[in-house]
């Protein structure tokens, strides 16, 4: 036989699927003529059936359902785009939203951070909501709210009724953050779920690079955020509004792919939820089935009481998930994507160039994410987040040498030498880095599948809203520092956070590849 087959069965024969086909891995089938063709058939056909992982973890099983789970994961990802384009559009708007409201530091500190409280509140209602209602109506909430927020928040009249649309978008960011990473666990085989989670995060990162793209495109074309531009609106109101097509798309997404078996069964929807995991996993559909079955057989209801344990009130692992988020964030890494732009015009850079250089990083988290996908289920998340701590405490300590040596041009603004310059740029991208292919990805591909299915709800709700506060507090606090004690105080309070991470990560956190959800 050739290096690829592949096993057709007749309609009503075979496995009872009509005219199903699958894939099947290459190399010939070594059989002794002996024991004749179909009994070499029937078993080839039978492993198929089963599913099973070849000797790269890859999943092998019927054809067309590793591609279903991929374009699902990816479609339930989209609210990633989102949370990602959502928080990062402002990035070019800054200054020109300053000027526009003549708003101090402190209200224009505030526009960006307290979207993330209104995450917070999302990420806090999104267990409720999905438990009771479903994961694809949370994620059909958020997408409305997604699009009314880019609608509102390019028509501001004041600068309080543009804070309240970007806490409208915040809570649909916090909806999507909480809901997508349970959702895509729920829905991928154990080999494949390391991969399918970080798509959550690829989609973070494409959003945030989408979001620098298009300021950059806009204001290329209109020489400057203030300047008007197309129907002789603002460019800034553009950056806004370029949301409302995605947020449409993520909605019609939330109505067509299938619910969560998970939480099929946990409403009574047994029928649905074997037709949905035959459609994922073929042959291991009836017996994830009757784990899923068995894990929820005494189950009532996701209560917050369920979080509680004698560790300082909740269950250690809870514990070490909330741990995760707020390191997640206490490395610096949104004050690169909120305030780039305006860290790099800090220094020299003209609006243009700041924009610019603020997308060829979000370029490089983009593709950093793409090896982490390439790694997580083959290295395992723990030496990802071990190499990933190291690698951010050394470019945030040289990035903070820089800063450290900076001196002062004639306007008051930072002044660092070509050189320095330089290498606080490389330095720059070389955190984002190792930000990209291990915290980012990892944190909620962990996060996803580290509870069991009792608590998982509510215990990934509060992950993610200790996470959007932990981000509320790093963004708020940002410019202050900046005035306050300096930037390069700053990136060096960043590094002593990611030193702390690496030992929390070496002393407390357990590798989670390969496991089910239900053995957690």
């Amino acid at each position: 036989m050739g290096a690829a087959s592949r096993v057709r069965t007749a309609d009503g024969g075979g496995n009872g699927n009509s005219s199903a086909r699958f894939a099947v891995s290459p190399g010939p089938v070594r059989r002794q003529f002996a024991r004749g063709w179909t009994a070499a058939s029937d078993r080839r056909t039978q492993e198929l059936n089963a599913g099973k992982e070849d000797r790269h973890g890859a999943w092998v099983s019927p054809a067309g359902s590793t591609r279903s789970v991929v374009f699902i994961s990816a479609a339930a990802a989209l609210g990633g785009f989102l949370f990602g384009y959502d928080t990062a559009c402002i990035n070019g708007a800054i200054s020109a939203l300053q000027s526009h409201f003549q708003a101090g530091p402190l209200l224009i500190g505030l526009s960006v951070s307290l979207a993330l409280l209104g995450s917070a509140g999302g990420a806090l209602m999104a267990g409720v909501v999905a438990d009771r209602r479903g994961r694809l109506f949370a994620m059909a909430i958020a997408a409305a709210l997604f699009c009314i927020s880019a609608i509102g928040s390019g028509l501001p009249v004041t600068i309080w009724d543009f804070i309240f649309w970007r806490i409208l978008g915040g809570v649909g960011v916090g909806l999507a953050s909480a809901v997508a990473p349970a959702y895509i666990a729920e829905i991928s085989p154990p080999a494949l779920r390391g991969r399918l989670g970080s798509l959550q995060q690829l989609a973070i990162v494409v959003g945030i690079f989408v979001a620098l793209l298009v300021n950059y495109a806009i204001v290329h074309q209109a020489g400057s955020a203030a300047n008007s531009w197309w129907l002789g609106q603002s460019a800034w109101r553009w950056m806004f509004w370029a949301e409302i097509p995605a947020a449409v798309l993520y909605g019609f997404c939330a109505r067509l792919i299938p619910e969560s078996p998970r939480h099929l069964v946990r409403i009574g929807q047994t029928a649905r939820a074997r037709e949905v995991l035959g459609q994922l996993l073929g042959g291991q559909a009836e017996a994830t089935l009757a784990e899923i079955q068995e894990s929820l057989r005494d189950e009532r209801p996701s209560r917050w009481s369920d979080l509680k344990g004698k560790a300082l009130g909740l269950l250690p692992v809870v514990w070490i998930g909330m741990e995760l988020s707020i390191f997640q964030q206490f490395v610096g890494i949104n004050v690169i994507f909120y305030y780039s732009s305006v860290l790099w015009e800090s220094v020299g850079f003209g609006e243009a160039r700041a924009l610019y250089v603020s997308m060829i990083t979000g370029g490089i988290n983009t593709g950093t994410t793409v090896v982490a996908m390439a790694l997580i289920d083959r290295w395992g998340r723990r030496p990802l987040l071990l190499m990933g701590s190291a690698g951010m405490a050394l470019s945030l300590g040289v990035m903070a040498g820089c800063f450290a040596t900076a001196g002062l041009a004639a306007d008051g603004s930072l002044s660092l030498s070509p050189g320095t310059g330089a290498v606080a740029l490389v330095a720059a991208n070389i955190y984002v880095f190792f930000f990209g292919c291990s915290w980012g990805p990892v944190v909620w591909v962990m996060l996803g599948e580290k509870f069991g299915n009792r608590i998982r709800g509510p215990a990934l709700s509060l992950c993610a809203s200790v996470q959007w506060v932990a981000n509320f507090g790093v963004s708020t606090s940002f410019p202050p520092l900046l005035q306050g004690i300096g930037l390069w105080a700053a990136y060096a309070l960043y590094a002593a956070f990611a030193v702390l991470s690496l030992g929390f990560v070496w002393t407390r956190v357990q590798e989670t590849r390969g496991r089910t959800l239900e053995s957690m």
